[in-house]
């Protein structure tokens, strides 16, 4: 396969266990850390696209309510798949990991400069936040992978309506 990282996004503690849980989250975290695991021993590198929002951002205070605040303990990744001094953590305010943060730079950086070429999606929301950073992958020639055991939802439908989604329009392989 192409050269690759993998992107989990928003596995917080907010999401999982806090504010904004899901119980539907807890199935895919051993599917994550095995991923995750083998990308490292393989030197693919893994890249956490964290929400860690300002009190007062549109997404806070439009939307979904108090989650995931800059700095406390509901913005930090779940202890099972905490990041090593070798992976790499990019926060964001919005639903897509790219927008307005330094990812994009960061994937055409890696591979001595050669860039990445294949996203590996995972995390929550199928429906959400890993569409939308599909899109942005996807509007910047990125090959996107989501697997399926990788991803979850609020609802088992939002879930598989995203997978279809991310399959028809971004060209993803599910």
């Amino acid at each position: 396969m192409s050269r690759m990282a993998v992107l989990v996004l928003d596995m917080l503690n907010d999401f999982v266990t806090g504010d904004l849980k899901t119980k539907r989250a807890a199935r895919i975290i051993e599917p994550i850390q095995k991923l995750v695991k083998a990308a490292r021993a393989h030197g693919v590198p893994v890249i956490y696209s964290n929400d860690a929002h300002f009190s007062n951002d549109h997404e806070v205070v439009k939307r979904w309510g108090k989650h995931a605040i800059k700095g406390t303990h509901g913005a930090e990744v779940i202890s099972e798949l905490a990041p090593t001094k070798k992976d790499f953590v990019v926060e964001k305010r919005v639903y897509s990991g790219f927008y307005e943060t330094e990812l994009d730079s960061l994937l055409r950086s890696l591979y001595n400069g050669l860039g990445v070429e294949t996203v590996v999606l995972v995390g929550l929301h199928t429906h959400i936040c890993v569409r939308h950073t599909a899109a942005s992958a996807f509007y910047r020639g990125y090959k996107i992978v989501v697997p399926r055991d990788g991803v979850q939802a609020f609802t088992r439908r939002d879930h598989e309506e995203g997978l279809r989604y991310l399959k028809n329009v971004y060209n993803a392989e599910i």
